[in-house]
């Protein structure tokens, strides 16, 4: 049944429906769109024909009408694609898409999970609160995705392996996944909660996430000492989620990429965190680029089509059928 939901989303993917020109992201006094950029994100998700809530309806935690246009957070999975012929099922790719904890930009989601579901792996798009919510209520809904993926694999015909993959403020999440999990309360009576939500692997795309070593992330020019980071109440706040600074024995592996318009710093932060606890990673740093290409395939909001870029896609299909 869940295969019409693949139906659909090439629909959109196909006719560019999610995605919103960058010269039409503002207002024209400077102000973001974010209404015409949820009501796009909204409509898209309500096209599908199964959107799974996270929580049964009024049950979502810390959940309210402040803001009327983000809907209780859901997942759309999607199935893989050409899939082995062989019994074996396989694991899921959840897609957290960036904008800021603000906006969705919809080619972070919806296109890069059906690249991955055409490519073999099922997926699964995220749709995480964003402000005026909290990063703990988003982390909570990432963490809540993978619990629900695993206690209803068996309806999803999935494996317990779940990946985290997310762009800018989504590889933020994702980073915070993978740096903060649990192994479930055996005696919780929801049977969801029973389940781990420590993700198996975790692909990081152009995030500030490296917030401890880089206080300033990309808010600040980096030669000024000036710190101004809106993403963060106080230092603890910061520190709680800079996932290098809380990567452990146990942090699953990570695929991190950017373009280096984005400070490279970033990923040199991590990668040298993951190597002091010895948690496998690859890295790919392209010279060329800017910050949001998703696939780099022409089909973002930029409208860039960098083939030197685009292959990071690709080397990640290999690091996924690796781990």
């Amino acid at each position: 049944m869940y295969q019409d939901n693949y139906i659909k989303l090439k629909e959109i993917v196909d006719k560019d429906g999610v995605i919103i020109n960058v010269s039409k992201h503002r207002k024209p006094d400077g102000s973001m769109d974010v209404e015409t950029n949820l009501k796009t994100w909204n409509d898209a998700i309500k096209s599908f024909p199964i959107v799974t809530p996270l929580w049964p309806e009024g049950k979502t935690p810390g959940y309210d009408d402040r803001a009327p246009l983000q809907p209780e957070p859901s997942i759309v999975f999607v199935p893989a694609q050409g899939a082995p012929a062989s019994d074996e099922k396989r694991g899921t790719i959840i897609v957290a898409c960036g904008g800021g904890f603000l906006t969705r930009t919809g080619c972070e989601g919806f296109n890069v999970a059906e690249y991955f579901a055409a490519h073999g792996f099922n997926t699964a798009i995220l749709t995480y609160r964003l402000q005026p919510y909290g990063r703990k209520d988003a982390l909570l809904d990432i963490q809540r995705a993978i619990r629900l993926i695993r206690a209803r694999k068996d309806e999803f015909g999935v494996s317990d392996k779940v990946i985290c993959m997310g762009f800018s403020a989504g590889g933020m999440l994702s980073g915070n996944a993978a740096t903060h999990f649990d192994a479930g309360n055996p005696s919780a009576e929801d049977p969801i909660e029973r389940e781990s939500c420590r993700p198996d692997g975790a692909v990081l795309g152009y995030g500030a996430f490296s917030f401890a070593a880089l206080p300033g992330g990309f808010f600040v020019d980096p030669f000024s000492d000036q710190i101004r980071n809106p993403f963060f109440a106080d230092k603890e706040e910061l520190i709680y989620y800079s996932p290098e600074v809380n990567i452990s024995r146990e942090t699953p592996p990570f695929f991190i990429w950017q373009t280096n318009s984005d400070d490279p710093r970033n990923s040199f932060a991590m990668g040298q965190a993951l190597t002091a606890m010895g948690v496998p990673f690859e890295m790919h740093l392209f010279p060329e680029g800017v910050h949001g290409l998703a696939l780099a395939d022409g089909h973002n909001d930029l409208a860039m089509d960098i083939p030197s870029v685009a292959q990071w896609a690709e080397l990640c299909v290999n690091w996924l059928n690796r781990i």
